[in-house]
């Protein structure tokens, strides 16, 4: 038997989730825009270089080279769009009480590790969850902090004379900076893991994030 489960996701939580994707899509990409004047990092060991971020054919290929300006136009312009998507956010979740579903608690970051080897076969049995598994209320409460960490890092980077206490704080420019591009790389992670998990878990699970219902099946 199938039953429609009314309301899985909020309407506003479906909004934020589908503005953010490309609001965070622009920033990206505006920010490679902006990383292709000066792009030091890399993976080295001694002299051998493991891997580059990115390579000059990257820049070429995808036409990112010469563009600094317009980079750091869209960057800016979107940045406040993607900040107040955030706050709203948060503050939906708070005064609403859907954080209850969201924040981990002491018991989560063991559970994570079961929900991961279940996804990778090394374990049967799923961990029960109520709306979201241990693994997502922590990858998801991290992306929350990791926009945060975005937005400090993005200022301190911005003005760092005018913000010099923030800049400061974080260790200075080049510290700030290389903390803005960690965040950048693991959102890429995120977005491909969580790509991964939607399509793994089926149509069902990705109508309920843009309809809203799911519909559950209680067996015959």
């Amino acid at each position: 038997m199938k039953r429609i489960v009314e309301n899985k996701h909020p309407l506003a939580v479906r909004w934020f989730h589908w503005v953010n994707f490309p609001l965070l899509a622009v920033m990206i990409w505006s920010g490679l825009l902006i990383y292709w004047a000066y792009h030091p990092y890399k993976v080295q060991i001694g002299d051998a270089v493991l891997l580059n971020f990115f390579p000059d054919w990257f820049f070429q290929s995808l036409n990112l080279r010469r563009r600094l300006a317009e980079g750091m136009a869209w960057h800016f312009v979107f940045m406040w769009l993607f900040a107040i998507n955030g706050v709203l956010y948060v503050g939906y979740t708070l005064f609403s009480g859907e954080w209850r579903y969201l924040v981990p608690n002491r018991h989560s970051f063991r559970e994570a590790w079961l929900v991961l080897l279940h996804d990778l076969g090394i374990r049967r049995q799923a961990p029960e969850a109520v709306k979201y598994n241990a693994a997502q209320k922590v990858a998801y409460s991290a992306v929350i902090l990791m926009g945060l960490g975005s937005l400090l890092t993005g200022l301190a980077i911005y003005k760092p004379t005018q913000q010099a206490w923030l800049t400061t704080l974080l260790g200075g420019f080049e510290s700030a900076r290389l903390i803005h591009f960690a965040l950048t790389i693991g959102y890429v992670l995120f977005f491909i893991i969580h790509l991964v998990q939607v399509i793994r878990a089926g149509w069902s699970n990705f109508r309920s994030m843009v309809a809203g219902f799911d519909v559950v099946n209680y067996g015959k």
